[in-house]
């Protein structure tokens, strides 16, 4: 016999598993929708905190920079004399060849005037012809001078004598001084070296003809001081006026790999090239072994200081735009602040900062696109300070 309350208890059972089944969807929708919300609220904190920029500060350099300064450069004798000829003719000989020392006064060559000689020759007939009319004159002076008292002549005719005596003296005063003249370049038949020095050129033979004066051509000979050469280079204009009179650098050749020969800087043009923007100087190396030879090349080392109460920073921490040069710091409250700052040396890498900076400054070494004055940024490598947002290292997932 079937028991009649068991399909009511069956119905209740079915309600009760009914009501407990919605509850558990409630609370399914109830915990999906609070991870949601939580991981909404995750992701709009990491959105924040991505917002802020991260930012690396340069370390400030105090000490004076140094650069090495290393310049192509000409040797140069320090003295260098070109001979020509005084007189016209051709050469009777010569005693000195290339690479030979001389001193000053010694005779280089000779050179023969047959055209000189005659000239002298003349000048001194001439003198000889000036003399004699003048001592003729002063006779008849004094023989008129005589008469004069006995009134055999007039005082005009002395007078006219005077002045006749006074024009051969003249004359006579003319001939010595031409055959002088002549005597003096008739010494330089002799081509003598100037100066104790080097023969670094011979452009003449034996019977070559010569013409006086004439600096067209090559030199008879050239001597050149070499016991000290003279380098020429250019400095560019931002390094010009840390390059003082008197400054060391060093020179070193191609022939002579790992060697150096000291020098200082003996003049400057004090002036800037338009075509190059460089300033040319002068070095003096002393070359008294002879190891050095002039007209070659040669490259000159310097080293540079910077002067104290600048400061070194990157390159990259430079912004140039409409406002001018300036640079990124970040403040106290680590909020950007732009200074306008003046360069004082291109040291490469880094750029020494004149004006603008002081000790305390956190510069920006490299900053962002965009950056304006006033940002928030965050210094890399920094703690976060109290209530800051902390940048996630990956975005949150969202719930589902």
């Amino acid at each position: 016999m079937s028991d009649p309350a068991a399909p009511r208890r069956s119905r209740r059972r079915l309600g009760l598993v009914g009501v407990l089944a919605s509850v558990g969807v409630a609370a399914l929708v109830i915990t999906g929708i609070g991870a949601r919300d939580k991981s909404a609220a995750k992701l709009e904190e990491w959105t924040q905190a991505q917002a802020v920029p991260t930012v690396a500060i340069a370390t400030l350099n105090s000490k004076p920079g140094v650069t090495s300064l290393n310049l192509p450069g000409r040797l140069e004798a320090n003295l260098r004399a070109p001979i020509y000829a005084r007189v016209s003719g051709y050469v009777k000989n010569w005693k000195v060849d290339i690479g030979a020392s001389v001193k000053a006064g010694e005779i280089l060559a000779e050179v023969e005037a047959p055209d000189l000689d005659q000239q002298l020759l003349q000048a001194k007939a001439d003198l000889a012809s000036a003399q004699a009319s003048a001592k003729l004159s002063e006779v008849t002076l004094s023989r008129g001078r005589t008469l004069l008292t006995s009134n055999a002549v007039s005082q005009q005719d002395v007078d006219q004598r005077s002045a006749d005596l006074q024009n051969k003296q003249a004359a006579v005063h003319a001939a010595e001084a031409n055959v002088e003249r002549l005597q003096v370049l008739a010494g330089y038949k002799n081509i003598t070296a100037p100066f104790d020095g080097q023969v670094t050129e011979r452009n003449t033979d034996v019977g070559a003809l010569i013409s006086a004066g004439s600096s067209a051509g090559l030199a008879m000979f050239v001597v050149s001081d070499v016991h000290q050469l003279r380098v020429s280079i250019n400095v560019p204009q931002n390094y010009a006026p840390a390059i003082k009179i008197g400054a060391k650098a060093s020179v070193s050749v191609p022939e002579y790999p790992g060697r150096t020969f000291p020098a200082f800087v003996e003049a400057s043009s004090r002036a800037v090239d338009v075509g190059s923007g460089t300033t040319h100087m002068q070095l003096i190396v002393d070359n008294a072994g002879g190891d050095l030879m002039p007209g070659g090349y040669a490259n000159v080392h310097a080293d540079l200081s910077g002067e104290s109460g600048t400061f070194r920073i990157p390159v990259s921490a430079l912004i140039f735009d409409q406002n001018g040069l300036r640079v990124a710091t970040v403040a106290a409250d680590d909020r950007v602040l732009f200074k306008t700052v003046t360069i004082a040396r291109d040291l490469g890498n880094e750029i020494e900062i004149a004006s603008g900076l002081t000790a305390d400054d956190r510069v920006v070494a490299t900053p962002p696109d965009g950056i304006a004055d006033g940002d928030q940024v965050r210094i890399a490598g920094a703690q976060p300070k109290p209530g800051a947002p902390v940048t996630a290292s990956a975005k949150p997932e969202s719930g589902s």
